[in-house]
């Protein structure tokens, strides 16, 4: 266990008697100070996803360091890789504070912060300061909340990053910048995809571009963004981004609005996992997003279809150490298979109304 793991049981109970972004500036200032080390790397879980060697398909979600301030920190808890952001043209405050709240007795987290971020030029600045140091580094890109032309913002965050990104992530479905989830309707997406293809086209590498969806889509709007998805226009989808839906909660705080992750998300993001990857037919890489909280969260996210999987909201209540006890119980579950052999084979079951976790 590392001095972090160790520390979190300490630190836990006086960070959650302060404000959730309170807590979480000091959690990032603190981290500035832990020592670099390589991801977990485990023979059986390693892979090769769009051009990317994977050392393990567990990643930290965005959201949690949004302006690069502490992406080697998270590498060396085990994470495969880490995305960072939203990150917009231009720095942003965000929505008014309160806007992120803890809702303890459903393991889940309401945010609406609103894309809050330092911009493009500071956060260009950090990534060029750390030099070559390894790691597989996502970019999550989105538009400023008074942009006149959105898709110009995305194309000036492809132009921004495509030469430092391992990857690029297309957020266009958070739901606490008005209108953005109106980007995922067919007409605007393939508006989107064609001048961030342009824009892909142009650079001296071509970086790998992922799409980020919300959970909260019909089959037919499914069906739509599986249809503009191909051709090459995407090399990957997120599945799936926070919620507006309510489950049944019993936390304070439920009445709040924006968008809500972590446990409460498991059933509905996962499902809508295993439908896209049935209705793409397997053909386009998934990661899997929304209550992963130990390993059998983990695998059932591969069982639906997801060959990468992503965290942040579990972290706020188990701490680092969960990284390590993710990883370690995904090999023991593997029991020698392959994890291509697992990527997707409950998908069908489990698009089809099939208990999730057994």
């Amino acid at each position: 266990m590392n001095f972090l793991s160790a520390m979190f049981p300490v630190v836990r109970p006086v960070l959650h008697k302060l404000d959730a972004e309170t807590a979480h500036r000091l959690t990032i200032a603190a981290l500035r100070f832990a020592p670099s080390a390589r991801p977990v790397a485990t023979p059986a879980l390693r892979q090769k996803l769009f051009g990317i060697d994977f050392p393990n398909p567990l990643g930290l979600a965005p959201g949690f360091d949004k302006n690069a301030e502490v992406p080697d920190a998270m590498l060396g808890l085990g994470f495969g890789f880490v995305e960072l952001g939203t990150i917009t043209p231009h720095p942003q405050s965000g929505n008014p504070r309160p806007r992120l709240f803890r809702l303890g007795e459903d393991r889940a987290v309401i945010n609406r912060l609103g894309f809050n971020n330092d911009g493009a030029q500071a956060v260009l600045a950090r990534l060029a300061a750390r030099g070559d140091r390894p790691g597989i580094l996502g970019i999550n890109i989105g538009a400023n909340k008074d942009s006149s032309d959105r898709i110009a913002d995305y194309v000036a965050g492809i132009k921004s990053f495509g030469a430092l990104a391992s990857y690029l992530t297309i957020n266009i479905s958070s739901p606490n910048t008005p209108g953005l989830r109106g980007l995922q309707s067919r007409g605007e997406l393939l508006r989107l995809l064609e001048a961030l293809g342009n824009a892909r086209a142009k650079l001296q590498r071509p970086v790998p571009m992922l799409l980020k969806i919300a959970p909260d889509l019909n089959e037919a709007e499914l069906d739509d963004i599986v249809a503009c998805c191909g051709e090459g226009r995407i090399d990957g989808v997120i599945i799936s981004n926070t919620t507006l839906s309510r489950p049944a909660l019993r936390s304070s705080h439920v009445s709040e609005a924006g968008g809500l992750s972590g446990a409460p998300l498991f059933e509905l993001s996962t499902r809508q996992l295993a439908k896209f990857h049935q209705r793409s037919d397997g053909r386009i890489p998934l990661a899997g997003v929304g209550g992963v909280e130990d390993a059998e969260t983990a695998f059932a996210k591969l069982e639906a279809g997801a060959s990468l999987i992503q965290l942040y909201s579990a972290l706020v209540y188990q701490g680092p150490a969960l990284v390590s006890r993710i990883l370690s119980g995904l090999d023991e579950k593997l029991a020698g298979r392959s994890l291509s052999a697992i990527v997707g084979s409950r998908s069908a079951t489990i698009a089809a109304g099939e208990k999730i976790l057994k």
